[in-house]
C-alpha cells in the first residue's frame, strides 16, 4: 500500500504501478498455487497430465515411450473435500438474530447465502477470497483475479486491484479500489494502459432530466475499505497444500493399474524351432494370424506356436490405492460416508465419524465469522451470525433424546431443537408465534373447540333440560 501512496496522484506512475503489481501477483506462490488448486478442483491434475513414460536405449539416451499404454486417470478428491466442507458449514445458510438482516445483505439476484457459499469455496481452493460490499449486495473476487495491497504497518487490507482478461489478444481490464473510491483502467493490445473511468465514490446519487440526462450530483464512501478478505486459515494456505503429492500418488497408482490391465490384455507368441524367421517374418505371422485366426505348425519335433498371456499385478496396486485413499481422508480431515453405510448406525457412531471434519471446520468457521463481521460493519448492521451444520443424523434417536429433556427446558428451546433436527429451522419464529397465539386464546376462553359446548350444557341444566 505504501508503494501506491509513493506514486502520488500522477496517472503515469499509478498505471506503471498497477501493471507491475499485477505481474508480481501472477508470479507469486499464492497465485500459482491457486491456479493449480483450481485445476485440481476442476478434475484436471496438472502433474499427471505432464507425466510421460521414458525408455532408454543402449547408449543411455532417454526417449518417450510410444509403445506401452499411458492412461492418465485424474481423481477429484480435492473437489469432494472442498464441497463437503462448504456444504457442511454453509449448506443450511447463515442465521442471524434479526430476520431483516439477511434481506439487507443481498438482493434477489445476489442472495447473501449464495454469495457467502461462493466466497467460502473460493477461499478453500485459493487460500483466500475477497468480498466487495457494493451498496446492497456482496460481490466475490477470487485470488486469481484480485491483487491485495496491504498496509505495511498493520497488515490490514487497505487497497486492491481487480483484473481480468478473456484472452491474451483481448484488452486487459483493471479496477483500482481505494478507501476514497475506485478507478477503472484498460490496456488494449499494442497500446499503453489508459484510464477508462476516473475515480468516483462508491455510493453515488444521480438525477435524470430530459435536458441533461443522468448525472451524478453527490457521492459518499463507506466508513472503511469496502473489501473484506475471507481466509481459509491464518496463513492463507490452499486446501491443496500438503496434500498434493498424495493426490498425485493416488492418480498415478490408478493410472498404472489401468495401464497394467491394458498391457496384460496383449497375447504374445512363443515360436519353437523357428530360428530361420527374422523380424519381417514375425510381423507377417502376426498379421496373418489377425486376419485368418489360423497358425500352421509342424507336429512332433517340428515348429510350434504357443500363445501366452500376462497377468496384471492387481492385489498390490489395489492395496496401495486403498492406503492412499485412507491417507487422503485423514489428511483432508474429511468425512468418509462409507463408514456409516454399513448397518443402522447410532447417533453416537455417526457423530464420532464427524469429529475430524468438525475440528477442521471450527477453524474455518472463525474465519467466516470474522468475514461476515466485517461486512456487517460496512453495511451498518448490528447482528451476529450462527450456523447449522449439515450432518447425517439418526433423526428418530435425536428427536427422542430432545423429547426426554422436555420437563427441564423451555418451550422455545424444544421447538427450535426439534425443527433443526427436521431441517425446518427457518420456520421456528412462525411456529412459536402460532403456539403463543393458541395459548393466549385458551387462556382468554376463546377456544372454539370446547367453550361453546360447555356453555350450552350449563344453560340447559339451569332450564331443567337434561338433554341440553
Amino acid at each position: 500500500m505504501q508503494d501506491l501512496l509513493a506514486c502520488g496522484q500522477g496517472e503515469k506512475a499509478r498505471m506503471d504501478f498497477i501493471r507491475a503489481a499485477i505481474d508480481a501477483h501472477r508470479a507469486s506462490d499464492l497465485y500459482k498455487t491457486a491456479v493449480d488448486a483450481q485445476a485440481y478442483y476442476d478434475g484436471e491434475n496438472p502433474t499427471i497430465s505432464r507425466y510421460e513414460k521414458i525408455i532408454y536405449d543402449f547408449e543411455g539416451r532417454a526417449h518417450r515411450d510410444l509403445f506401452t499404454a499411458n492412461h492418465k486417470i485424474k481423481s477429484q478428491f480435492l473437489t469432494i473435500a472442498v464441497r463437503q466442507e462448504t456444504s457442511y458449514l454453509l449448506g443450511n445458510g447463515v442465521t442471524f438474530q434479526r430476520e431483516s438482516t439477511k434481506r439487507k445483505l443481498g438482493t434477489a439476484r445476489c442472495p447473501f447465502d449464495l454469495q457467502i457459499s461462493c466466497a467460502g469455496e473460493a477461499a478453500l481452493i485459493g487460500g483466500v477470497s475477497f468480498g466487495f460490499w457494493n451498496l446492497d449486495h456482496l460481490e466475490i473476487f477470487r485470488v486469481t483475479e484480485f491483487v491485495p495491497l496491504e498496509d505495511e504497518e498493520n497488515g490490514a487490507l487497505a487497497a486492491g486491484i481487480r483484473f481480468w482478461q478473456i484472452d491474451d489478444a483481448k484488452p486487459l481490464r483493471a479496477t483500482l479500489y481505494e478507501a476514497d473510491g475506485y478507478t477503472e483502467y484498460i490496456r488494449r493490445r499494442g497500446e499503453d494502459m489508459a484510464i477508462l473511468a476516473r475515480k468516483r465514490p462508491y455510493i453515488v446519487k444521480t438525477v435524470t432530466t430530459q435536458l441533461d440526462g443522468t448525472r451524478i450530483y453527490a457521492g459518499e464512501n463507506y466508513p472503511g475499505f469496502p473489501i473484506v478478505p475471507l481466509k481459509n486459515n491464518e496463513r492463507c494456505r490452499s486446501e491443496l497444500c500438503g496434500r498434493r503429492n498424495t493426490i498425485d500418488a493416488l492418480d498415478l497408482a490408478r493410472s498404472n493399474m489401468v495401464n497394467n490391465v491394458d498391457e496384460g490384455n496383449l497375447i504374445y507368441w512363443v515360436l519353437t524351432n523357428c530360428g530361420g524367421m527374422d523380424d519381417l517374418d514375425d510381423a507377417k505371422f502376426i498379421e496373418r494370424l489377425k486376419l485368418l485366426r489360423v497358425a500352421h505348425a509342424d507336429g512332433d519335433d517340428g515348429a510350434k506356436a504357443e500363445p501366452h498371456t500376462i497377468e496384471a499385478p492387481f492385489t498390490g496396486t489395489q492395496a496401495a490405492i486403498d492406503m492412499l485413499k485412507r491417507t487422503l481422508f485423514e489428511d483432508f480431515m474429511a468425512f468418509d460416508s462409507a463408514a456409516v453405510y454399513a448397518g443402522n448406525q447410532t447417533a453416537t457412531a455417526v457423530k464420532a465419524s464427524y469429529v475430524p471434519l468438525d475440528l477442521k471446520t471450527d477453524e474455518f468457521e472463525r474465519q467466516v465469522t470474522a468475514f461476515i463481521g466485517g461486512v456487517l460493519e460496512l453495511a451498518g448492521i448490528d447482528d451476529a451470525p450462527s450456523y447449522t451444520r449439515n450432518q447425517i443424523v439418526n433423526r428418530l434417536e435425536e428427536a427422542q433424546t430432545v423429547l426426554l429433556a422436555a420437563p427441564y427446558v423451555t418451550k422455545e428451546y424444544m421447538t427450535r431443537k426439534l425443527l433443526t433436527i427436521l431441517g425446518d429451522g427457518d420456520q421456528a419464529e412462525t411456529i412459536l408465534k402460532t403456539l403463543d397465539a393458541d395459548e393466549l386464546n385458551r387462556f382468554n376462553g376463546k377456544d372454539q373447540s370446547s367453550t361453546p359446548r360447555e356453555t350450552v350444557q350449563e344453560e340447559g341444566e339451569e332450564n331443567g333440560d337434561v338433554n341440553g
